[in-house]
């Protein structure tokens, strides 16, 4: 089977996979449902992985045109499905992710719906479908149905637990969030198609290109509105509220899918849009495109440490170390270069990795003793300690430690970005992985003062609405655990491994940096969707370590150990500092301030791309 025809079933295989679990999961047995479930997403994973194998090099576009709807004098009314390296590979690490998932999740629900074993797999299916479809997608539009399809069934993972009133409100608010965000992008995608009279990525940047000169306010209004769309996923401030939220009630397999990638496709959005539709001489402006991705960027990555080091709750911990990292994506982003966007190929495909890894120990923890507070959890994790060492382990390649992919990422990044932003990758990946580790260094050492019954045995006054994370439900079947099974720290560790080997294989980041050349190509994926032509993008040298980009490594790696012994010397009933007393009321968890704020971040997007 050819690599072009191979692309539908990518997306078919779990869609019917999820609709086999749906019509006859009332009479499977919860084993089966499991199995079948654990057997269609590793398939879907099987045919990426012979997709992105059999692509002859990492600048082929394979094309597969759905009803043989293919364009005519480079106009067209049909889908196109695009398997470029970059769009495969994120699939592949989609559907692994989701085969992680579900392996973690293996018998773990305490009791799934009744006469519904099926649920929880079949909706998670759904959600690859939509994540691989939309890495896929070569028309706007149907971009925009897989992103929905995949936030819409994110809600209701979310939401999983019902019974919960956390996780109903959790899930509320990022259902009228990303809703927000859909909207938005909806009416961009409206404004393009009133403009152009197309819908696919290539005509319309072939329409805008035959319009030079710049854009107009309509083609501005248009990018503002899709790229708001797209920052709701992504998380980026001020459209991030949701994403704590949402992980603190979420499961911890759904967590490990939204923050290992669905929060990365909002960025993977960005750079397609950008490169495919509004790089051309009709579209935006390179300084415009760049000072926006670039304010917003640094913004999020500063405000995420900061929250991120703040938390007390584990998975809020890490939602926050999530929008810290989608902010340095977006400053490599910002750069508009292939360096910049290989480096961010490269740490996002690490990150993934290490991110999920800490959301299973997390997992394990909360299921073992029903809570993820790390006050409460104080030297409890002595009795699990490959999860400590796992966790360790996740902190310290959070924090850039080579040759850990998220090093060899960073490293790459900052190269590319250059001057000052070194200082802050250091700065944010050494407060984010140091949070990490000062959570694991009294999680599972029992350093630092053993909390009391008073002032540490309840939250501070100035926590306002944030959540503690103390007695919560086990998810897991019959309870808490007595030990933690085979399957949940079989895959911390495969994620870890996987992690190291994306610093480690010369191969892989010499084929993302081609990957990255072809994907830079705004006429050559023009010419490749709209005529069949093969063109070869300007090379540029791929991606690998120096020794300034080592070095910057071990100090953040240093700075986040050093600052982990000196905050578990704290006492853990402390007031808080008074600076930080705006930033958690400012996390007030009122839906209402979060509308308030997607509505100023649109306004902020339209004022720095102007």
């Amino acid at each position: 089977m050819s690599v072009d025809r191979t692309l539908p079933l990518i997306v078919a295989a779990p869609l019917f996979g999820a609709a086999l679990l749906v019509g006859a999961g009332r009479r499977l047995p919860r084993s089966a449902a499991e199995v079948l479930g654990c057997l269609f997403a590793a398939g879907t994973a099987a045919l990426t992985l012979y997709a992105s194998a059999g692509t002859p090099s990492s600048t082929a576009r394979p094309l597969e045109w759905l009803g043989g709807w293919r364009p005519h004098g480079g106009a067209g009314v049909g889908i196109v499905l695009v398997g470029d390296r970059i769009g495969l590979g994120l699939a592949t690490l989609v559907s692994l992710l989701v085969v992680a998932a579900l392996a973690y999740a293996w018998r773990y629900f305490d009791e799934p719906p009744r006469r519904h074993a099926g649920s929880f797999p079949a909706l998670v299916l759904l959600f690859q479908a939509g994540m691989c479809g939309f890495a896929l997608a070569g028309d706007l539009f149907n971009a925009f149905v897989f992103f929905e399809l995949m936030g819409v069934v994110a809600y209701a993972l979310t939401g999983y637990r019902v019974e919960e009133a956390r996780a109903v409100q959790g899930a509320l608010v990022f259902g009228v969030v990303n809703s927000l965000g859909a909207y938005t992008t909806l009416l961009g995608i409206g404004l393009l198609y009133a403009r152009t009279g197309e819908l696919g990525l290539a005509q319309i940047g072939s329409a805008l290109d035959a319009h030079p000169g710049g854009p107009d306010a309509l083609v501005v209004a248009a990018f503002v509105l899709v790229a708001a769309g797209l920052l709701v996923k992504a998380a980026a401030v001020p459209f991030h509220f949701w994403l704590a939220d949402a992980h603190a009630v979420a499961p911890t397999p759904v967590c490990m899918l939204m923050s290992g990638v669905m929060v990365e496709l909002g960025v993977y959005g960005i750079a397609r849009v950008y490169w495919t539709v509004f790089a051309g001489p009709g579209g935006i402006p390179a300084p415009d495109a760049h000072r926006a991705l670039l304010a917003l960027g640094v913004l999020t990555a500063v405000l995420g440490a900061v929250m991120c080091g703040l938390q007390r709750h584990l998975k809020r911990l890490l939602a926050y170390s999530t929008v810290a990292h989608t902010g340095l994506f977006l400053i490599g982003l910002a750069v508009l270069t292939p360096e910049g966007l290989g480096g961010v190929a490269l740490y996002v495909l690490a990150h993934a990795g290490v991110k999920a890894a800490l959301f299973a120990c997390v997992g394990i923890l909360l299921d073992r003793f029903g809570s993820v507070d790390e006050p409460e959890l104080h030297g409890k994790g002595r009795q699990l300690p490959w999860v400590g060492v796992l966790f360790g382990t996740g902190g310290l390649a959070l924090a850039g430690l080579p040759p850990f992919g998220t090093a060899l990422g960073k490293a790459v990044t900052e190269e590319a970005v250059g001057g000052w932003a070194t200082a802050l990758f250091v700065v944010v990946s050494a407060v984010t992985g140091g949070a990490v580790l000062r959570a694991g260094a009294r999680v599972f050492l029992g350093l630092g003062p053993v909390p009391g019954s008073g002032a540490a045995a309840s939250p501070p006054a100035a926590a306002d609405a944030e959540t503690t994370g103390k007695a919560e439900e086990p998810e897991t079947r019959g309870g808490r655990l007595s030990r933690a099974p085979v399957s949940m720290l079989a895959v911390p560790t495969a994620l870890l491994a996987g992690s190291l080997a994306v610093g480690l294989v010369p191969g892989l980041r010499t084929g993302i940096g081609r990957a990255a050349d072809a994907f830079t190509d705004h006429a050559g994926y023009l010419a490749a969707v709209l005529h069949g032509r093969a063109t070869k993008p300007a090379a540029t040298p791929p991606p690998h370590w120096t020794t300034a980009g080592v070095l910057w490594g071990l100090v953040a790696t240093a700075l986040a150990v050093g600052g982990a012994l000196l905050a578990v010397r704290r006492p853990l009933g402390a007031e808080p500092a008074r600076w930080t007393t705006p930033l958690r009321r400012l996390h007030s968890g009122h839906m209402g301030d979060y509308v308030a704020w997607f509505l100023a971040g649109v306004t902020l997007l339209g004022v720095l791309v102007v």
